[in-house]
């Protein structure tokens, strides 16, 4: 099964493609950050989000998308935007015909760390182990998008009847 995480953000959005066999281990096959320009207007940066969202699912053909939700924001201008990259990401994955599975940051850190509360250093740390790669994914965004893609494939290991 594989799988393509997603932090979904207009500035930054982090991806992370992982592969799962039939055994616990996942394995990474790629990750990036697609980056857009501030002095870019609105339009034209979620645009570009869909298309290299929709170019990774072309070449990657994952079996789902795992996307985090927004789950709160003190600044509302910065949830709406995280709001509307993510709708870019979600029509991407409906233009492709991939399903996609949502998971809010307490669900993705409580199946990283055990640890609904834990912060970005324990989560990376984790990331990094259970991919077992020799350094933290980097930016920060592309570590938080394969903790949601691994934490799709934590949840499918004990939720084998739904595509969630």
């Amino acid at each position: 099964m594989t799988v393509l995480g997603i932090d979904p953000g207009i500035a930054r959005c982090g991806w992370g493609v992982v592969e799962k066999n039939t055994s616990a281990s996942i394995k990474t096959i790629d990750f990036g950050c697609v980056v857009t320009l501030s002095t870019t207007d609105e339009a034209t940066r979620l645009s570009q989000l869909y298309s290299e969202i929709l170019n990774l699912l072309k070449k990657y053909k994952p079996d789902v998308v795992a996307v985090e939700k927004l789950f709160f924001a003190a600044n509302a201008k910065t949830a709406l935007t995280v709001g509307q990259a993510r709708g870019a990401i979600l029509v991407a994955a409906g233009t492709a015909g991939v399903s996609v599975a949502s998971f809010t940051p307490l669900e993705v850190k409580q199946a990283i760390t055990g640890y609904g509360r834990a912060d970005k250093v324990q989560m990376q740390r984790m990331v990094t182990k259970t991919l077992g790669l020799s350094k933290t994914p980097q930016p920060d965004d592309t570590a938080d998008a394969l903790a949601v893609a691994i934490t799709y494939c934590f949840m499918k290991r004990y939720d084998r009847s739904t595509n969630r």
